[in-house]
């Protein structure tokens, strides 16, 4: 198929939106919904809880493995004039669930700004066509909004992804849209030189424990914000079915038929889990990796496991798989991850019962080193 004759949107690109890729589910909700809506909301509370958690009623999938309660608090938290800040580990979703939020509340998840260093504050508030500007000067028609202001004069949900990673003075440029509800332009006259907020405009911000002391937040914006803690998945369990259910749709998108293993995942989220807290399924306590080794990182993973096995082998990825790929995870660092993993693989494999972990220590001579 060419470019010019993909007609649907969610074949188009490698991730669309949430509003896309749920898009029936949101129209089921809006048909059914009667409940009362915050100003400028798509739905009402209730029905955007039921678009993370799942409704079966209306074949709604649930999407967000977590606490129903956070769901609760940053509704409410989103229907108020405070901002809304999940933190947490990374690979916890936080971005999925801010994306979830933003598409449940706005329809439209997009209006994204992604931190970091290089982060200024003409992407985050607006900037300008510079030929326009010379030409005509400071103008509405010269005025290029970014994810900020677009927000505010449409009445939608602005996402910030990783505020954290940008330099304090950029992150205090929300401290007027969050408490007054209004965006300055000083270069134009007039009303247009303030944007006003209309009902529905909040911001979802994140921000990953790992980060913390970097670039620290003021304590005039920390109180613009409620904060909510996402916490990895507790349960070995479910776990289990989400890097599996994750990984097929992934292994489908990139054209494997076969499905992955189900003894070789559940080898994955054990390693996982042990390398993450630093104990064992018996118990024992053991080295943790400096590396990220969360349920996002399983997923990528698992992935990475399943296209070696169909792309090189033509079937579903090995244990042999799971030790070339979990190298270039401990690798990314630390010099020091890689001797960790190397002695999990030769002293806390050898008492597990089955076939793959006993494979697993065998395929421990992949290792770089």
């Amino acid at each position: 198929m060419t470019v010019l004759e993909v007609t649907d949107p969610a074949d188009a690109v490698q991730r669309p939106p949430a509003e896309v890729r749920f898009a029936d589910e949101l129209a089921r909700l809006r048909a059914a919904d009667t409940a009362a809506r915050p100003p400028g909301w798509q739905l009402s509370v209730q029905a955007a809880r039921r678009f993370v958690i799942g409704d079966p009623k209306l074949a709604v999938t649930r999407k967000f493995v977590g606490d129903p309660s956070l769901i609760d608090r940053a509704l409410i938290t989103l229907a108020t004039s405070r901002g809304l800040m999940l933190v947490g580990e990374p690979g916890t979703a936080k971005s999925l669930l801010s994306e979830l939020l933003a598409a449940a509340v706005s329809g439209a998840s997009t209006l994204t700004i992604q931190g970091g260093a290089a982060t200024t504050e003409d992407a985050i508030r607006y900037s300008w066509n510079y030929a326009l500007l010379v030409a005509e000067g400071p103008s509405t028609r010269s005025l290029v909004p970014a994810p900020l202001l677009r927000g505010m004069a449409e009445g939608r949900t602005v996402r910030f992804e990783e505020i954290t990673r940008c330099p304090l003075e950029v992150q205090d440029c929300l401290l007027s849209p969050l408490s007054d509800r209004v965006l300055a332009i000083p270069e134009l006259t007039g009303p247009e030189s303030m944007v006003f907020a209309r009902d529905g405009f909040n911001i979802i911000a994140t921000a990953n424990t790992r980060d913390r002391g970097v670039n620290d937040m003021s304590s005039a914006l920390k109180r613009r914000f409620n904060f909510e803690t996402v916490f990895p998945i507790a349960d070995f369990g479910t776990e289990l079915t989400l890097v599996a259910d994750e990984a097929a749709k992934l292994l489908r998108r990139s054209g494997v038929t076969a499905e992955p293993r189900r003894d070789v995942l559940e080898v994955l989220v054990t390693t996982f889990r042990e390398l993450r807290t630093g104990e064992t399924a018996r118990g024992d306590s053991m080295e943790r990796l400096s590396a990220v080794m969360s349920t996002a990182e399983a997923v990528s993973v698992a992935h990475a496991i399943g296209l070696r096995g169909w792309f090189l082998r033509g079937e579903p990825g090995t244990t042999e798989d799971l030790v070339a790929c979990l190298a270039g995870t401990a690798a990314k660092d630390s010099p020091e991850d890689l001797a960790k993993l190397r002695r999990y693989l030769s002293q806390q494999v050898t008492w597990r019962k089955g076939d793959q972990w006993k494979a697993l220590h065998d395929a421990r001579h992949l290792l770089p080193g």
